[in-house]
Protein backbone atom coordinates (compact mmCIF):
# COMPACT_ATOMS: atom_id res chain seq x y z
CA UNK A 1 0.00 0.00 0.00
CA UNK A 2 0.86 3.47 -1.01
CA UNK A 3 1.92 6.56 1.44
CA UNK A 4 -0.54 9.08 2.60
CA UNK A 5 -4.13 9.28 4.72
CA UNK A 6 -6.59 6.02 3.44
CA UNK A 7 -9.10 6.71 6.04
CA UNK A 8 -11.94 7.44 3.89
CA UNK A 9 -11.36 4.88 1.81
CA UNK A 10 -10.99 2.42 4.39
CA UNK A 11 -14.55 3.64 6.04
CA UNK A 12 -16.08 2.83 2.82
CA UNK A 13 -14.32 -0.82 2.52
CA UNK A 14 -14.29 -1.86 5.84
CA UNK A 15 -15.66 -5.45 7.04
CA UNK A 16 -19.23 -5.08 8.44
CA UNK A 17 -18.34 -5.93 11.72
CA UNK A 18 -15.74 -2.66 11.73
CA UNK A 19 -18.63 -0.94 10.70
CA UNK A 20 -21.11 -2.19 13.16
CA UNK A 21 -19.09 -1.28 15.97
CA UNK A 22 -18.56 2.12 15.17
CA UNK A 23 -15.21 3.56 15.00
CA UNK A 24 -14.65 5.93 12.38
CA UNK A 25 -11.31 5.99 10.96
CA UNK A 26 -9.94 9.64 10.85
CA UNK A 27 -6.26 9.03 10.24
CA UNK A 28 -4.41 5.99 8.50
CA UNK A 29 -1.05 5.37 7.14
CA UNK A 30 1.46 2.15 7.12
CA UNK A 31 2.93 4.59 10.82
CA UNK A 32 -0.38 5.80 12.48
CA UNK A 33 -4.13 4.87 12.59
CA UNK A 34 -6.64 7.00 14.80
CA UNK A 35 -10.21 6.46 14.93
CA UNK A 36 -12.99 8.27 16.79
CA UNK A 37 -16.14 6.51 18.69
CA UNK A 38 -19.00 8.53 20.24
CA UNK A 39 -19.74 6.01 22.99
CA UNK A 40 -23.35 4.96 22.66
CA UNK A 41 -25.82 2.82 25.02
CA UNK A 42 -24.69 0.03 22.62
CA UNK A 43 -21.38 -0.21 23.37
CA UNK A 44 -22.27 -0.06 27.06
CA UNK A 45 -22.35 -2.51 29.95
CA UNK A 46 -23.80 -1.23 32.77
CA UNK A 47 -23.84 1.23 34.53
CA UNK A 48 -23.20 2.65 31.16
CA UNK A 49 -19.31 2.23 30.63
CA UNK A 50 -17.79 1.09 27.30
CA UNK A 51 -17.90 -2.81 27.63
CA UNK A 52 -14.38 -4.03 27.22
CA UNK A 53 -15.74 -5.96 24.45
CA UNK A 54 -16.18 -3.05 22.36
CA UNK A 55 -12.68 -1.73 22.99
CA UNK A 56 -11.02 -4.96 22.23
CA UNK A 57 -13.09 -5.74 18.87
CA UNK A 58 -12.27 -1.93 17.80
CA UNK A 59 -8.33 -2.28 18.59
CA UNK A 60 -8.55 -5.36 17.01
CA UNK A 61 -9.72 -4.36 13.73
CA UNK A 62 -7.16 -1.29 13.78
CA UNK A 63 -4.43 -3.52 14.42
CA UNK A 64 -5.47 -5.86 11.50
CA UNK A 65 -5.83 -2.60 9.58
CA UNK A 66 -2.52 -1.06 10.32
CA UNK A 67 -0.98 -5.47 9.68
CA UNK A 68 -2.70 -4.98 6.12
CA UNK A 69 -1.18 -1.69 5.12
CA UNK A 70 2.04 -3.15 5.91
CA UNK A 71 2.07 -6.17 3.90
CA UNK A 72 3.66 -7.11 0.95
CA UNK A 73 1.64 -7.79 -1.90
CA UNK A 74 0.50 -11.48 -1.92
CA UNK A 75 0.51 -11.89 2.27
CA UNK A 76 -2.40 -12.05 4.61
CA UNK A 77 -2.39 -11.55 8.48
CA UNK A 78 -4.32 -12.79 11.26
CA UNK A 79 -4.58 -11.65 14.99
CA UNK A 80 -3.27 -14.70 16.67
CA UNK A 81 -2.71 -12.74 20.54
CA UNK A 82 -4.18 -9.73 22.19
CA UNK A 83 -4.22 -8.39 25.21
CA UNK A 84 -5.91 -5.26 27.39
CA UNK A 85 -5.14 -3.07 30.13
CA UNK A 86 -8.32 -1.36 31.51
CA UNK A 87 -6.99 1.80 33.10
CA UNK A 88 -10.05 3.87 33.67
CA UNK A 89 -13.92 3.78 32.65
CA UNK A 90 -14.87 5.76 29.71
CA UNK A 91 -18.62 7.19 30.24
CA UNK A 92 -21.76 6.77 27.72
CA UNK A 93 -21.68 10.20 25.88
CA UNK A 94 -18.22 10.35 25.44
CA UNK A 95 -16.54 10.54 22.15
CA UNK A 96 -13.19 8.41 22.46
CA UNK A 97 -9.94 8.52 20.29
CA UNK A 98 -8.21 5.29 19.54
CA UNK A 99 -4.67 5.72 18.24
CA UNK A 100 -2.93 2.36 16.89
CA UNK A 101 0.86 2.39 16.33
CA UNK A 102 3.16 -0.39 14.87
CA UNK A 103 5.44 -1.53 17.74
CA UNK A 104 7.37 -4.15 15.65
CA UNK A 105 7.00 -4.72 11.86
CA UNK A 106 8.92 -7.77 11.20
CA UNK A 107 8.84 -10.49 8.45
CA UNK A 108 6.38 -13.04 9.80
CA UNK A 109 5.11 -10.92 13.28
CA UNK A 110 3.94 -7.47 13.49
CA UNK A 111 2.81 -5.90 16.99
CA UNK A 112 0.32 -3.53 17.13
CA UNK A 113 -0.56 -1.16 20.26
CA UNK A 114 -4.04 0.44 20.58
CA UNK A 115 -4.78 3.56 22.87
CA UNK A 116 -8.00 4.73 23.76
CA UNK A 117 -8.29 8.37 25.11
CA UNK A 118 -11.12 10.09 26.78
CA UNK A 119 -12.54 13.66 26.03
CA UNK A 120 -10.12 14.23 29.03
CA UNK A 121 -7.45 13.51 27.15
CA UNK A 122 -6.76 10.83 29.79
CA UNK A 123 -5.44 7.60 29.56
CA UNK A 124 -8.52 4.73 29.57
CA UNK A 125 -7.19 1.29 28.07
CA UNK A 126 -4.11 -0.21 26.20
CA UNK A 127 -4.27 -3.08 23.71
CA UNK A 128 -1.42 -4.69 22.15
CA UNK A 129 -2.14 -7.22 19.67
CA UNK A 130 0.37 -9.67 17.89
CA UNK A 131 -0.19 -10.27 13.94
CA UNK A 132 0.77 -13.42 11.84
CA UNK A 133 1.92 -12.58 8.49
CA UNK A 134 1.70 -15.48 5.88
CA UNK A 135 1.41 -16.23 2.47
CA UNK A 136 -2.25 -15.67 1.15
CA UNK A 137 -1.30 -18.67 -1.37
CA UNK A 138 -3.86 -20.68 -2.05
CA UNK A 139 -6.72 -18.59 0.54
CA UNK A 140 -10.02 -17.93 -0.69
CA UNK A 141 -9.97 -13.88 0.47
CA UNK A 142 -12.12 -11.45 -0.85
CA UNK A 143 -11.66 -7.73 -0.88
Amino acid sequence: MGEGNFAEQINAANAPFAKLIGAHLTLATKERLEAEIEVKKEHCTIPDNMHGGAIMAIADNMGGIGAFMNLSPGSITSTIESKTNFVRAIPIGQKVKAVTTPVNIGRTLQLWKTEFFREDGKLAAVVQQTQIVRSGEGQNVQG
